[in-house]
């Protein structure tokens, strides 16, 4: 069920699943959703860890995987085909109903974030809040139209080693002190005009796409020698 219609369920997929997912909470008429934009090469139980603590601390209603079709900051060598990386994230997700996995992305041709988030604004049944890890905020002002993106939608920035500290400290961080919450109010942001963000403090994991990736060339190589 494409991301720009209702959510009568979920996950969102153009590839069938083995298993039918369980239905998906019933959504007020103002939802608040997190979107979670990424490559998602492969998706892991680190990105669930993160997307339940910014369920739990915003107090939001759905989660949303925003699988990247390609990241222009990003080689394209070592990046798994878009079908195998959605699928990924589709296994992963169908522990929690309340996060759902888009190709909204890949379906509208959008490259950029900021894009991304002014075309999700027009709809008027959701508030919206841009979740980002640590690493992201960090290297943020390379991203295209960032300054848009900051003041189309609250932003969450979410704990990663050995990113976070740095992050609070940062470029982005200092031109929008003015902007940034307590933490303890995070669960207001959602509510609050952009820009506006925090930076959340949470138990990190340790599951991480590159190591998995690297794991599974080392095992590659081993099977052909």
């Amino acid at each position: 069920m494409p991301l720009d219609q209702t959510f009568p369920r979920r996950p969102v997929a153009r590839i069938d699943l083995k298993q039918p997912a369980p239905p998906a909470p019933t959504l007020p008429a103002q939802a608040r959703v997190g979107l979670f934009g990424g490559s998602f090469n492969p998706a892991h139980a680190g990105h669930l860890h993160a997307s339940q603590e910014a369920l739990r601390r915003l107090r939001l209603d759905r989660v949303v995987w925003l699988v990247s079709p390609q990241n222009p900051l990003k080689e394209r060598r070592g990046m798994a085909p878009f079908a195998e990386r959605f699928a990924s994230a589709c296994r992963v997700a169908q522990a929690d109903p309340r996060i759902e996995v888009s190709d909204y992305e890949e379906r509208h041709g959008l490259q950029y974030s900021a894009d991304t988030v002014a075309r999700l604004n027009r709809r008027g049944d959701r508030r919206h809040v841009w979740l980002i890890g640590a690493d992201n905020l960090l290297q943020l002002p390379r991203w295209k139209h960032w300054l848009r993106l900051l003041h189309a939608c609250p932003v969450a920035v979410l704990a990663r080693a050995p990113y976070l500290e740095r992050a609070g400290t940062g470029l982005v961080a200092q031109r929008f002190a003015a902007a940034r919450i307590d933490e303890r109010q995070a669960h207001r942001l959602v509510d609050l005009p952009a820009p506006a963000w925090v930076l959340l403090h949470h138990r990190l994991h340790p599951a991480s796409s590159t190591a998995i990736r690297g794991e599974r060339k080392a095992a590659s190589q081993e099977n052909f020698t």
